[in-house]
């Protein structure tokens, strides 16, 4: 007597990316009152600049009150009634100068493309409902985010298809790799409505090059699809190659007053950026009026809080405390990222090199037990259950080859860190001296072995060898 959507098992939740959020908060690391816990490195949140936020804030007592700046004027009544679902245009205007900040101004943002959502969740959604009907399918590279499963196909019916890429070339993406997408949504009979992307990518930590990006636009171009371009990560990029959004390509094209452009969409939030996961501010921007219009309908059913947009409003607004945050939490994420690289480095670990997100995509392939998918979940259990960590592996993220994983670096403090790559070594130091120790016991079988089926004119004949070489000395 229930709905399908109650009954079936299409949301996602039983991923690994999940359960090792759940085992993780039946036994949470403290470094006091539980250190030997499970230690949170698989979820995405930016901790290091809080203290930027918490001194605006303290700086700024009057705005956290709900007044108005140099105004003992409460506007807390006017904040707590119905709002019009279009957003305060504070907010908006506020939010997309924030927007070309990020993008060193090389593009402006017009805020009446501008649609708030509750978070990149629903943004993301929204945006699937507007492009696409139930079965039919869009394109996203792996390894991608595990949440699109549960964003992109659990309401919306849509169905994705893989674009797969390669470590050889760092999980670049290439024309074939589009091309053969495409054509496997044709075999599965899926009309194809677009492609997704999240630049910087997610779980990689990379930002797309511009090679890539014109390909892209050339791609739907041809196809005659949408482009979504996730850019969540924007404000995270913190060091070289810069950041490059989709819409400065279309600037630079010349192609901002085409159809083309009408089919570009981005999808940004302040989660990342801002590390505020829990003020559930997302933004859809279009340049297609028809999207603008259905998505502005359809965030009713997810709205910002007024109160959230009025201080998120001030805190945006206050350019030089924006430049200041942006340089400082960029330099401080760099520097985190460093610790990690550098700690896994010295148990014998690589990552991919990055330049952008709040993890680092880890290549383990050398600890597996066999180069198979099955050898990965039996390697991410040892490390929740023995290790202690949560990380995400690959094969969450329909990565196409087993043994990488995604591990974030931003969301505790340094001495927790230092606490997991101490786990990390001292496993590392254990499966070493175990295959150490397994292989001097398969030659001693071995040669072994071999002795026993030697004839015996063969140990007399090495027995006189030994003499003459002796009577010799």
């Amino acid at each position: 007597m229930l709905s399908s959507k109650v009954t079936c098992n299409s949301h996602g939740q039983d991923s690994s990316y999940f359960l090792g959020w759940e085992e993780y908060e039946k036994n949470p690391y403290d470094e006091v009152k539980n250190p030997n816990g499970i230690i949170q490195m698989g979820l995405a949140e930016n901790q290091l600049s809080f203290d930027l936020l918490e001194s605006w804030l303290q700086k700024n007592p009057e705005i956290a009150a709900f007044k108005k700046h140099n105004n003992d004027q409460c506007i807390f009544k006017e904040l707590a009634l119905f709002q019009d679902y279009h957003g305060l245009p504070a907010f908006k205007n506020a939010l997309v100068r924030f927007m070309s900040e990020i993008r060193g101004n090389t593009v402006t943002f017009d805020p009446n493309n501008l649609v708030l959502t509750a978070g990149a969740t629903s943004a993301n959604e929204t945006l699937m409902f507007c492009i696409a009907n139930p079965g039919d399918a869009i394109l996203i590279p792996t390894p991608y985010y595990p949440g699109f499963d549960r964003d992109l196909k659990w309401r919306t019916g849509a169905e994705i298809v893989p674009i797969h890429c390669s470590s050889l070339n760092g999980f670049r993406i290439t024309k074939p790799a589009l091309e053969d997408a495409y054509k496997q949504a044709e075999k599965q009979n899926l009309k194809v409505k677009g492609v997704l992307v999240t630049n910087p990518s997610n779980p990689l930590g990379t930002s797309l090059s511009l090679h890539e990006l014109d390909l892209l636009v050339n791609f739907i171009s041809t196809k005659n699809i949408h482009l979504i371009s996730d850019e969540i990560y924007s404000g995270t990029v913190f060091s070289y190659p810069s950041f490059t959004s989709i819409m400065e390509v279309l600037k630079n094209r010349n192609l901002m007053n085409t159809e083309i452009a009408k089919r570009v969409h981005i999808v940004y939030s302040l989660s990342k950026d801002l590390g505020l996961p829990g003020f559930r501010i997302g933004a859809i921007y279009s340049n297609d009026e028809r999207v603008v219009s259905a998505a502005t309908k359809m965030s009713s059913f997810g709205l910002i809080s007024s109160q959230t947009q009025y201080l998120l409003s001030e805190i945006l607004s206050d350019k030089k405390f924006t430049k200041t945050y942006l340089s400082e939490n960029r330099r401080r994420l760099k520097q985190r990222h460093e610790k990690l690289v550098k700690g896994l480095q010295k148990t014998g670990i690589r990552c991919l090199q990055s330049n952008a997100g709040l993890f680092c995509w880890v290549d383990m392939r050398h600890l597996l037990s066999s180069d198979t998918f099955e050898g990965e979940m039996e390697l991410w259990l040892k490390i929740v259950y023995e290790v202690g960590l949560n990380i995400s592996p690959g094969s969450s993220c329909h990565c196409s080859e087993p043994g990488w994983f995604r591990i974030c670096f931003a969301n505790m403090s340094e001495e927790t860190l230092a606490v997991a790559m101490q786990r990390v070594k001292s496993f590392v130091e254990s499966i070493v001296k175990k295959n150490t120790q397994s292989r001097h016991q398969q030659l001693l079988k071995r040669d072994s072995r071999r002795s026993k089926s030697l004839p015996k004119w063969v140990f007399e004949l090495s027995f006189d060898h030994q003499r003459e070489v002796s009577d010799e000395r």
